[in-house]
């Protein structure tokens, strides 16, 4: 099978994922950089994946690729202390790229669609924890969330941008112009919560750019609920 037969079949398992996950999206993180040889294949997988009504893909740019001659303007130092949290949290002694976090708690190369799809649909067929429910509100968003059961809990607001694309005149990718999806801008914690009683809580989400909310249980572990507003 040829690798874009591969890709094909791969989403082809995730639409089928869709019908049993509509209401519980499974927030896919993508660890790349402009400076990573090996990250476009994973870049184009998550175009797809963003396509999908029952997956938040989210693509944060880490910096630790900056060195070779190409300065990556979406990567930030926040992003790459994330991955190294999960790393910490997952028992890993090291992080790399192209590499994605499912749900918190799975980890796979993001250019092996195949692996992708089946940790999407293994999170998409768990229980749902925590319902998240949000509104816009003038320059704010309002976030209702009520969980089955009380945990320790970090409500973190996200805002990305849905399609960037970059000339790269130096570094490995040098010569590529290269389209990303849903290129995170800011990734803020709103609140700690646990859960004993349901949360409303309003946060500041000025302009037109969608919004995603997402519910993890503290320590990086796993995402127990998320939405957005496109």
């Amino acid at each position: 099978m040829t690798r874009l037969a591969t890709l094909f079949a791969a989403l082809s398992l995730l639409f089928t994922t869709a019908a049993v996950a509509s209401d519980r999206p499974v927030v896919v993180e993508l660890y790349t950089s402009q400076g990573c040889s090996s990250c476009p294949p994973a870049d184009r997988l998550l175009h797809e994946l963003a396509e999908m009504e029952d997956v938040i893909a989210l693509s944060l740019h880490v910096d630790y690729w900056d060195y070779l001659g190409w300065k990556d303007k979406f990567a930030s130092p926040a992003f790459t202390k994330r991955q190294h949290n999960y790393a910490r949290a997952l028992g890993e002694t090291s992080v790399y790229t192209p590499q994605m976090i499912i749900g918190g708690t799975d980890h796979v190369v993001g250019s092996r669609p195949m692996k992708v799809s089946k940790l999407i649909r293994k999170h998409a067929e768990r229980q749902k924890q925590v319902d998240v429910v949000l509104q816009r509100k003038n320059d704010q968003v309002v976030i209702n969330a009520a969980s089955a059961a009380p945990q320790d809990m970090v409500v973190y607001l996200v805002r990305y941008s849905p399609r960037e694309t970059v000339d790269v005149r130096k570094g490995e990718n040098r010569g590529h112009t290269l389209t990303y999806a849903n290129v995170v801008t800011d990734w803020q914690q709103v609140e700690e919560w646990d859960g004993a009683a349901p949360l409303r809580v309003s946060a500041q989400a000025a302009g037109t750019a969608p919004v995603v909310v997402i519910v993890q249980r503290k320590g990086f572990r796993d995402v127990l609920g998320a939405a957005q507003l496109r």
